[in-house]
């Protein structure tokens, strides 16, 4: 089980449609797996490399690198163990989405950049809970082990926000950011990522 707040956090359930897609597309999921749990490690040492005055940001996010590159080198193993050969699968519209919502001046930028990767976390951890009854043991038994991580990203993400920025404007940015998300989610997409919209061809 997730998070109880995860749900209450996110503007909306992962729909039912993108659950069908994959389902019936599962090497796309986890190449697409794999490429956002390196994306994540990225994204947790570029913020280390902005804001190294930040103790508990480079502290926090120092640890969260090494836990998402452990996730990209176990998902690694599955394709490997599972005979699906590695190739390029473009990014969805999701992250670079949200990240067009991020405000330019700082400390701004700092809270919808925390904001923003609590969501994506958030969204993450819903997603894994949505497609696991339907999974094979294996493949259900390792994203059950992924929720506790991906639950605990989102909540040091957001304390985080709340640590470095002020609370009425971390609130209104989770406020602004969570209709966006929704709007991500439940919107068509014409190709089917892990993050992607509700499959277009079936809208």
């Amino acid at each position: 089980m997730i998070f109880p707040e995860i749900r209450d956090f996110l503007g909306c359930a992962t729909p039912a449609r993108w659950v069908d897609a994959a389902l019936a597309d599962q090497e796309t999921l986890l190449l697409d797996h794999k490429n956002n749990e390196y994306k994540a490690a990225s994204t947790a040492l570029a913020l280390i490399a902005r804001y190294a005055q930040l103790h508990e940001l480079v502290n926090r996010m120092s640890k969260l690198a090494r836990e998402e590159l452990v996730h990209f080198e176990q998902v690694l193993r599955i394709l490997k163990n599972r005979g699906i050969e590695l190739r390029p699968v473009s990014a969805s519209r999701y992250a670079g989405g949200l990240h067009k919502a991020i405000r330019k001046a700082e400390p701004h930028r700092l809270t919808d950049t925390l904001v923003v990767g609590a969501f994506i976390e958030a969204r993450s951890c819903e997603r894994f809970e949505a497609v696991i009854p339907h999974l094979d043991a294996e493949l259900a038994k390792f994203y059950g082990g992924l929720l506790e991580s991906e639950g605990r990203h989102y909540q040091g993400y957001l304390k985080l926000a709340y640590l470095y920025g002020e609370a009425e404007d971390v609130s209104s940015s989770v406020e602004r950011i969570r209709e966006l998300e929704r709007e991500l989610i439940e919107s068509p997409d014409t190709e089917f990522r892990f993050h992607s919209g509700v499959p277009a061809q079936t809208v």
